[in-house]
């Protein structure tokens, strides 16, 4: 396993890190007990950085998490989760200080620890930027201050959003999804300004939430139409040769070590095992070239997320 700083905190994290989405049974019901194994079997393997937050499942992700911590070492794994979003409509959000206090609280007696690695603003396109930068952010200092969490980020799908935050307060680390993949870079045209500032990034979803694989998305997947045929066609290409699209994905993300680490989500231990041999087999640079020339019609192509506002360049 490769090991990247993030940026100025100096924490060392695994260059593949375990997704916690799937245990609040994202992509699947999950059997409660696997999922405790997957996340055992990625420490074991050498995976460090663990990612969740309280609207994964309704708060189910991170109970099945500190049920798979309970009993071990603090300083085997870095821990991040979030605050702000807690269920799918935008009535379910709230960034204020007293609500972002409390979630911090909640998560560490459900996960069973006494403080959180790295605490991120989660899905902020949903907020008020202002609230974002003047309420919000200021209250996690507070609680970095009080020692509960060691290091502040902001998470987002819209990749200019970022430099809009981090322009007005500094942050520690980012989390950007299904923008550093093969039918989206978009994250790549912020590094230059992710480097300057010195930032931790984490990478989630390489496999774009499925789109990138060989099985296809789930039905609820936002992204457009165009985009979804387009996938899978490489889908279909990649199993015509003998090869697995999801794997040349997460191939082709963790070759850029500016990307600090890649999340992955899933609760099955074999699938842990297999990303994990995966990420360490060689990259096949003639079947990535066929890869990324089905999918140049669509580079770049998302969709919308959060307030209107916010999704304006």
């Amino acid at each position: 396993m490769n090991y990247r700083t993030l940026g100025a905190t100096g924490v060392k994290v695994s260059a593949l890190a375990y997704g916690g989405s799937s245990l609040g049974s994202a992509f699947r019901d999950i059997d409660e007990a696997e999922g405790i194994r997957s996340v055992h079997v990625a420490l074991d393997h050498g995976i460090n950085l663990i990612d969740t937050a309280p609207y994964y499942g309704a708060t189910k992700a991170e109970t099945v998490l500190g049920k798979a911590l309970r009993g071990v070492a603090r300083e085997r794994y870095i821990l991040a989760t979030k605050v702000a979003r807690y269920g799918p409509t935008l009535a379910d959000f709230d960034f204020s200080a007293a609500r972002v206090t409390r979630s911090v609280d909640e998560s560490l007696a459900r996960i069973g620890v006494d403080h959180i690695d790295f605490i991120q603003v989660h899905d902020m396109e949903f907020g008020d930027l202002d609230q974002i930068v003047t309420e919000t952010i200021p209250a996690l200092r507070k609680l970095q201050a009080a020692g509960k969490v060691r290091f502040v980020g902001i998470s987002c799908l819209p990749v200019h959003l970022y430099k809009a935050v981090m322009d007005r307060v500094d942050v520690d680390q980012i989390q950007s999804y299904c923008h550093y993949c093969l039918n989206d870079t978009g994250l790549a045209d912020q590094l230059p300004y992710l480097r300057a500032k010195n930032v931790g990034i984490f990478n989630s979803a390489p496999l774009a939430m499925r789109l990138l694989s060989n099985e296809g998305p789930p039905s609820w997947h936002p992204a457009p139409a165009a985009l979804v045929a387009k996938c899978a066609e490489a889908a279909a290409l990649c199993q015509a040769r003998g090869a697995d699209l999801g794997k040349l994905a997460l191939q082709y993300a963790m070759a850029n070590p500016e990307m600090h680490t890649h999340i992955v989500g899933t609760a099955s231990p074999a699938r842990v095992l297999q990303n994990i041999a995966d990420a360490e087999a060689p990259l096949d640079r003639a079947l990535l070239a066929e890869v990324l020339a089905i999918l140049a019609p669509v580079h770049n192509l998302t969709w919308p997320s959060g307030r209107p506002e916010n999704n304006r360049a």
